[in-house]
């Protein structure tokens, strides 16, 4: 089934998020490029290509995954999202019908890709061979309780894994260098207005050092080494950015404590700081990896 791709617009309910259809394809389009950096660099420290078999858990619209198949990978992707899934499935699989694919999702990259609603057991390899590599390329610790299910999600799927398998974990860096991070501090100052206190759950708080390191040993994993990467959010105009931001979930919880028009409102005039001359909006950030063997 194609997918029904919308754009954005308002809600008649205003303390709501956004429609999911919006919200992933305002992720796919404007948000998740801007982890691009991220992917590459982890790429190239672990010589992905033709002879690897890659699961990637909350796989999102695909962006990821299609990278990874474009050096020759083979790969598996899990996520929970059906909006962002049907997006990926749009880019990666065979007969999509989405016009703003990028040039780059040609058919030899689709014939490597597989794609799985909240795997488990599903998310074996297509031809019974195992995966050498596991990745979380969705970022923990910015969010409160952001991690709770990874844990039991890499329990899973470590099991589906070749002995000594290597498994990425990727995490918001220190916020003193997010710029971003003055910005998520309104989701967190927002969330806190809510009444009762319980739906603030979820909102933004200041990344904890060596919390990668704490779900690795949490899921029974060995480190093996880390990096950082400058991954800058760079956006076309305020509008592109209040889009793409929301579009992330870690304003939900100030969503549901005020109302979106509000929290709109508010991002905008946070971002001001980071405003060019020419009205574009950029806003330098760095994100940590762990690498880890099974």
């Amino acid at each position: 089934m194609t997918p029904t791709l919308v754009r954005h617009h308002r809600d008649a309910d205003p303390s709501a998020p956004a429609d999911a259809g919006t919200r992933a394809r305002d992720w796919a389009e404007i948000q998740e490029r801007m982890l691009a950096p991220l992917y590459e660099a982890v790429y190239d420290r672990l010589e992905v290509g033709a002879a690897t078999r890659m699961l990637s858990l909350g796989c999102g619209s695909g962006l990821a995954m299609l990278i990874a198949a474009a050096r020759g990978a083979h790969v598996t992707g899990v996520d929970s999202d059906r909006e962002r899934l049907a997006l990926a499935r749009a880019r990666l699989l065979p007969g999509a019908d989405w016009d703003d694919a990028p040039a780059h999702s040609a058919q030899p990259a689709r014939s490597r890709a597989r794609l799985l609603e909240d795997g488990g057991a599903a998310a074996s390899g297509a031809d019974g061979a195992t995966y050498d590599l596991i990745t979380v390329f969705e970022p923990i610790g910015c969010a409160a309780g952001d991690s709770e299910g990874l844990v039991p999600a890499l329990e899973s799927a470590v099991p589906l894994a070749a002995r000594g398998a290597t498994v990425v974990l990727t995490g918001w860096g220190p916020p003193e260098r997010c710029a971003t991070a003055a910005v998520l501090r309104v989701a967190a100052r927002l969330a806190e207005s809510a009444r009762p206190p319980r739906t603030a759950s979820g909102g933004w708080r200041p990344t904890l050092r060596d919390e990668l390191e704490e779900v690795a040993s949490r899921a029974g994993l060995k480190p093996d080494g880390s990096g950082r990467v400058s991954c800058p959010f760079g956006y076309a105009d305020v509008g592109s950015a209040v889009r793409g931001l929301l579009s992330t979930g870690l304003f939900d919880a100030a969503v549901r404590a005020t109302d979106r028009s509000q929290v709109e409102k508010e991002v905008a005039e946070a971002l001001h700081p980071y405003r060019r001359p020419d009205g574009t909006v950029w806003m330098p950030n760095v994100f940590r990896y762990l690498v880890c063997v099974t």
